[in-house]
């Protein structure tokens, strides 16, 4: 057998061309660059829309995922920390002011039914009378008219924060006896004692527990009305003076 030199050895018969099959990632364009699968995905997820792309953890905010200057979400939201500040900022109400409103009590007096005759049928209406106090010598009424119950609710203890008024008390009950007079309704009012109680009807009741006073006996004289009844309960609250009010409006000095 002829021996062939050493050039010729290395060299190897090249067989026919494979082609390369579908499952190896052949380029549907030929002289196309194949690309792993990881850097296909990757290019494919930058091309969706920004809505279709799921949230980073670190861009998103704490509000449901959406980030820090997002509407509703993050530190820069209405929901968050520079949001909230910025209400504040603009004159919002304080923790301060909604603890008085938690602290203020209500108490629904009376809710009276209109009814008006329309063409199609009766059309009613609503009006409430509503008491409002603190139980520690401040109160205010209010009335207000609506076509709901709720919301005839709602304008009178808007319109009782109104007139608020303050009340001179003295322990658990009232310094003096004391009149107060509306129309045609007179009440009067009477210290009594610790441990007596409130002796009064529904309406006077009201107003005297949401002012605060514990034991105090009561009379209505003349007209029933609820409405005359709790301005009249109002007047003769007004009235109420303690010894050091008085001493100070003489400028006399209470002897002791």
């Amino acid at each position: 057998m002829k021996e062939l030199p050493l050039a010729e050895q290395s060299k190897v018969p090249e067989g026919p061309e494979k082609k390369p099959s579908k499952s190896e990632g052949a380029s549907p364009v030929s002289g196309a660059e194949v690309q792993p699968r990881s850097t296909r995905e990757s290019r494919s997820a930058d091309s969706r829309p920004a809505d279709s792309r799921p949230a980073d953890s670190r861009t998103a905010g704490t509000g449901g995922g959406a980030g820090r200057g997002a509407p509703f979400g993050g530190r820069g939201g209405y929901g968050g920390r520079e949001g909230r500040s910025r209400d504040r900022d603009r004159g919002g109400r304080g923790p301060r002011e909604e603890e008085d409103e938690n602290r203020l009590e209500e108490r629904v007096v009376k809710i009276n039914r209109c009814a008006t005759v329309v063409k199609g049928g009766r059309r009613f209406s609503f009006s409430a009378l509503v008491v409002i106090g603190d139980r520690a010598g401040n109160v205010g009424i209010g009335f207000g008219k609506a076509n709901e119950v709720p919301p005839s609710v709602d304008k009178a203890v808007k319109d009782a924060k109104k007139s608020m008024v303050k009340v001179s008390l003295k322990g658990s009950s009232i310094p003096h006896q004391t009149w107060g007079s509306y129309r045609t309704s007179r009440v009067t009012l009477v210290p009594a004692v610790e441990g007596t109680g409130v002796i009064a009807g529904a309406a006077v009741r009201a107003v005297v527990e949401c002012v605060g006073i514990k034991d105090v006996l009561t009379k209505v004289y003349g007209s029933t009305n609820p409405i005359n009844v709790v301005k009249a309960t109002l007047d003769a609250l007004k009235q109420l003076r303690t010894v050091e009010e008085v001493a100070r409006l003489r400028g006399v000095e209470v002897a002791q």
